[in-house]
């Protein structure tokens, strides 16, 4: 799926890396709302997994649907600060319930990916329906691929097909295994050779599960080019550059080598 627009050089985006209260949705939504008036002008917003709930799949009572509080929240904080936002939800559609990643155009627009790859360490699997298809955004002119924390485990899924230029995941991911976490941004961002922003949560959660954050950005070469404070709820802005991007696929231009497969 492709949504157009216009060209954009640079591209302003606000990462927003934020404890969050468990299975409080009007509490989270307060909390965003507080951290979000902050900014001033931006593209882009981004918000963790499961912002509004905090990680926990098993409590679908907390399901809403696309018609919601929150959605309806950020359609407004979308408007209010005339820019893009994503994160995602537990939303229920035709007797199932999806871990929705929600994508608000600066026009209004809706688009949705319901996470692919479910944490079935956790049993994510069971109470959640894994969905089908990637979804491709086109925003100010960039090709943007939205994933969902565990998708990041998963190359072939994420695999720079279609040209995209940033790579996007959204997480939950605790403390233990932030080595991975910071690990296979870099690779991600180096064999797609694009940007990939990661945007993690900070705080425990109601199963005592620690989270340090670690969100960050990171350019085509792998280079980390935003770095956000440890166990710090902060609001991070960066500005990206297509032109900066363009070069260096230029200069070396691996993805004319890729294979030509696709996913079943």
């Amino acid at each position: 799926m492709l949504i157009f627009g216009l060209m954009k050089n640079n591209l302003n985006i606000s990462l927003i890396q934020s404890n969050l209260f468990w299975e409080d949705v009007n509490k989270n939504l307060s909390h965003f709302e507080q951290l979000i008036s902050a900014i001033l002008e931006t593209d882009i917003i981004l918000l963790p997994e499961m912002f509004n709930t905090a990680f926990c799949p098993k409590s679908t009572h907390l399901t809403e649907k696309m018609d919601g509080e929150t959605i309806n929240w950020m359609k407004q904080i979308s408007k209010n600060k005339n820019c893009a936002i994503a994160g995602s939800l537990m939303v229920q559609e035709n007797g199932k319930v999806y871990n929705r990643l929600l994508w608000i155009s600066k026009n209004g627009e809706i688009s949705t990916y319901d996470k692919r790859h479910l944490f079935s360490l956790i049993k994510e699997n069971e109470p959640l329906s894994k969905g089908k298809n990637r979804l491709i955004i086109e925003e100010e002119g960039w090709k943007i691929c939205p994933l969902i924390c565990y998708d990041l485990r998963f190359p072939v899924f994420s695999r720079n097909d279609e040209d995209y230029d940033l790579l996007i995941y959204l997480a939950n991911w605790p403390i233990k295994r932030i080595d991975a976490w910071d690990t296979l941004l870099k690779a991600r961002s180096i064999e797609n050779q694009c940007y990939t922003i990661g945007v993690n949560r900070v705080g425990e959660d109601g199963n005592k599960v620690p989270f340090n954050g670690h969100s960050k950005v990171v350019d085509a070469s792998g280079k980390e080019v935003l770095s956000s404070t440890e166990n710090k709820e902060e609001v991070l802005q960066i500005e990206i550059s297509l032109d900066d991007l363009k070069l260096k696929r230029r200069q070396l231009n691996f993805l004319q080598d890729r294979d030509n497969f696709k996913l079943l």
